[in-house]
């Protein structure tokens, strides 16, 4: 094989092959995150079906039409009327040590972009988190970055960053929410289209934390699960994106030190990545210290959270069994 000489170029070609290739491995970790995705799909409909219950039940349609006709009659003075995606709930089911009723509340946001810890003011970041991870496949066709809140999980707010979180924002159209109610949100494209979905009318002329609605205790326990399935979301592709990235720290550490070509197509064959030296000639240039490749493609691959089938179990314990009966 010809002494081609690494350079950054040839390095960058390396390290995207294989990070494209990680982030499409079968492993427990980004089985969980898909996990979590089709698992929100699935409890969302049962939450939003009981919330609309409840909200329906203390704005009956009848009452809503009334006041529709009545603006109707007498215009904006009576426009009491609004779709909404949000709505605080409040049930006094439990007691305090003194036998006193004691009020629980929180706030539910539907929209894509509602916050997970029932804050009505302002998005939190575990809101674009999910916003992002939810639509991780949209926004890498449209060139952006969804793993960017999983990747500064731990700093504060810099350029990268904001600057990665606008462009995501721009692609799933999210403007802002408003306050009052949803016929003022400015969304449009994926965010509008999700957040379609779970408008209710609600009679009232202020914001959410104003119009507290009455609930059961076993109803307010259905509306959490909102939270939690969104949260969930959120922590396993935290966690999913944080072990590929671990491995990749690797990867370009040996990538940086490695010299030659041959070098870099090696650790590739050992790590299962497929290269054709053809496809990464265009120049070179000249590299660092070399780290040995099986060894570092073998670190690498001890990384792995590989999801196993029970026949391949059963055919690694035989392997063992027969080792230990020779020994």
């Amino acid at each position: 094989m010809s002494k081609i000489r690494l350079n950054t170029e040839y390095r960058n070609k390396f390290f995207n092959k294989i990070k494209d290739v990680f982030f499409k491995e079968d492993t427990q970790e980004g089985e969980a995150f898909l996990q979590s995705r089709e698992d929100f799909k699935n409890g969302i409909g049962k939450v939003f079906e009981t919330t609309k219950a409840v909200v329906q039940r203390h704005n009956p349609l009848e009452d809503v039409e009334t006041c529709r006709r009545l603006k109707r009659k007498y215009g904006t003075p009576l426009d009491v009327v609004a779709k909404d995606k949000c709505f605080f709930m409040a049930h006094s089911e439990d007691v305090d040590e003194d036998n006193e009723p004691v009020k629980t509340d929180n706030h539910f946001d539907f929209g894509l972009y509602g916050s997970l810890s029932g804050s009505e003011y302002g998005r939190d970041d575990d809101a674009k988190s999910f916003a992002y991870a939810y639509n991780r496949e949209e926004l890498l066709k449209a060139g952006c970055n969804p793993d960017i809140m999983a990747q500064q999980k731990d700093n504060q707010d810099n350029p990268h960053k904001t600057k990665h979180m606008d462009a995501n924002d721009k692609a799933l159209g999210y403007g802002s929410y408003s306050r009052y109610n949803s016929d003022d949100d400015s969304t449009t494209g994926i965010t509008k289209n999700f957040d379609s979905q779970f408008y209710v009318d609600i009679i009232g002329t202020s914001h959410c934390r104003s119009r507290a609605i009455p609930c059961t205790k076993n109803e307010y326990q259905v509306f959490m699960m909102l939270h939690a399935l969104k949260a969930k979301v959120v922590s396993t592709h935290q966690t999913w994106i944080a072990s590929v990235q671990k491995q990749l720290d690797q990867v370009k550490a040996g990538l940086k030190a490695y010299r030659y070509m041959n070098e870099a197509i090696e650790f590739c064959e050992e790590l299962g990545v497929h290269v054709d030296e053809a496809e990464m000639v265009r120049s070179n240039s000249t590299g660092l210290t070399i780290y040995e490749p099986k060894n570092l493609a073998n670190l690498i691959k001890g990384m792995k959270n590989k999801n196993v089938s029970r026949e391949a179990k059963i055919l690694a314990r035989r392997e063992y069994e027969e080792k230990q009966s020779m020994n």
